[in-house]
């Protein structure tokens, strides 16, 4: 296995595979309906646009295993050094150690980019997630009561957050 940068024309796919099996049997994500094709242009090119990785992990034959990105935490200024992530390991390969190998990868991703905390928003009955950022480092910052709804039930979230050491030299505007 190895970590590559995902590009749109070589990873689009199996990245939408991965989002569309937890949006239709997880609550992974809060999403009701499967992605399309379309949304992940929009997804890669905002990616693009704000300068987040996504990493993925691919096997010998270059097939994705997993993948980690982030983005925006919150739209305003004042925020520019936090940004919101999230790892999403295949079906096939959870339980097998990727999403800590992927998320290490991510945390070195945002140091290099001198940006200072990172949150997760995870539903609050994933307790592998949460176990996960747990052994990161990662700190509970609070939890939102009944803020979704799927499969007929309201939905808790969680947020996690590491405090990184960067940016050395921390600048308003």
């Amino acid at each position: 296995m190895k970590f590559i940068r995902c590009t749109h024309d070589a990873h689009a796919g199996a990245i939408l595979d991965i989002f569309n099996d937890a949006i239709v049997h997880s609550t992974a994500l809060y999403d009701y309906q499967p992605r399309t094709a379309e949304n992940m242009v929009g997804w890669f090119k905002a990616k693009e646009a704000g300068g987040f990785p996504v990493i993925g992990a691919v096997d010998d034959r270059g097939a994705l295993l997993g993948f980690a990105s982030y983005g925006t935490f919150r739209a305003w200024p004042a925020y520019k050094y936090s940004v919101e992530h999230s790892v999403y390991v295949h079906m096939d390969h959870r339980g097998k150690g990727l999403g800590p190998l992927l998320m290490r990868e991510l945390i070195a991703a945002a140091r290099a980019q001198q940006l200072h905390v990172m949150v997760g928003a995870i539903d609050l009955a994933n307790k592998g997630s949460i176990a996960l950022h747990q052994r990161l480092g990662f700190e509970h910052a609070g939890t939102i009561r009944q803020a979704g709804f799927k499969f007929g039930r309201w939905l808790d979230v969680d947020f996690w957050q590491l405090v990184l050491e960067t940016p050395a030299n921390p600048v308003d505007g």
